[in-house]
């Protein structure tokens, strides 16, 4: 099996294994496929940990407004009086004005809050440095981990609104969003390696050859971005400790360069005949008039 370690730009994601003679029109819908399953994990537990700290989202009529202006208004939350969280709920203000402030309790909050740490240790980027490759099912894993934990601690579901609940049902929208511009889609996503493109009519064997043991590092790019910036020769980690061994060794030489005291010179162990006046036996031998 071929190792593929995927890309973003500069960032690591993830490992992949697949055969050198998988087709790439797979191969590249199978590496984005996976690449936005992570970022879908991601969302989740970002909104899932808001909705451990202040509850559900309000309807999207009251969000942002004061109390007052509630009242005013006389707007009412009528999905906030059905989800409730298991074991009754703490007041919690959301100061953004998105969520209605009835957070579960401690116990439920530690539910959702260990769940999340187990669904992003599944997709983390360090796995790679782990050697673990992250397939499709293992995102599938983690959003079900996230789904179960939701039931838990509110059986009576979320609001249809809730962008929780939402991106269990794949109805999310994230247009004119940050998130929106990071998926790629799967029609439009291309791998690249050593600044070449992996075409979808060909196999993987056509650029890596027959050696099932190859690792390369292929990067993600959307269709229209153009080429990718090429791998570094050296490492981020390998320039840092040959700019500090330049800069020790270019102090090393200042200190030699300032002690210029020559007075060692007169020592003994300096004198180049010393050894040859040893051997003659005349050692210690002073001159001077008697």
């Amino acid at each position: 099996m071929v190792l593929l370690h995927v890309k973003r730009g500069d960032e690591s994601q993830f490992l992949l294994q697949a055969p050198g003679s998988a087709e790439l029109e797979e191969l590249t819908v199978q590496v984005a496929r996976v690449y936005n399953g992570r970022l879908k994990v991601q969302r989740l537990c970002s909104e899932m940990e808001e909705l451990a700290e202040h509850g559900i989202f309000l309807p999207p009529n009251m969000q942002g407004l004061t109390d007052e202006q509630i009242e005013e208004l006389k707007l009412k939350d009528e999905w906030g009086e059905k989800c409730i969280p298991s074991g009754g709920s703490v007041f919690k203000k959301d100061d953004i004005g998105r969520r209605n402030g009835q957070a579960p309790s401690e116990k439920m909050k530690q539910v959702l809050k260990k769940t999340i740490e187990e669904a992003k240790a599944i997709i983390s980027k360090k796995q790679v440095e782990a050697s673990v490759c992250v397939t499709m099912e293992m995102v599938k894993d983690a959003l079900d981990q996230l789904r179960g934990a939701v039931m838990i601690v509110y059986p009576m579901g979320l609001p249809p609104y809730d962008p929780i609940r939402m991106e269990f049902e794949n109805k999310e929208d994230l247009s004119g969003t940050q998130a929106g511009l990071s998926v790629i889609k799967e029609s439009e996503a291309q791998l690249w390696w050593a600044a070449k493109e992996l075409r979808r009519t060909k196999k993987l064997s056509d650029y890596v050859g027959k050696n099932e043991k190859t690792k390369i590092i292929v990067k993600l790019q959307q269709r229209g971005q153009g080429a990718p910036a090429r791998e570094p020769i050296i490492s981020s980690e390998e320039q840092k400790q040959l700019m500090l061994y330049y800069h020790r060794r270019q102090e090393e030489l200042k200190k030699l360069e300032e002690n210029d005291d020559d007075t060692c010179l007169n020592s003994p162990w300096a004198d180049n005949t010393a050894l040859k006046r040893h051997f003659h036996g005349v050692k210690d031998i002073k001159w001077r008039p008697r």
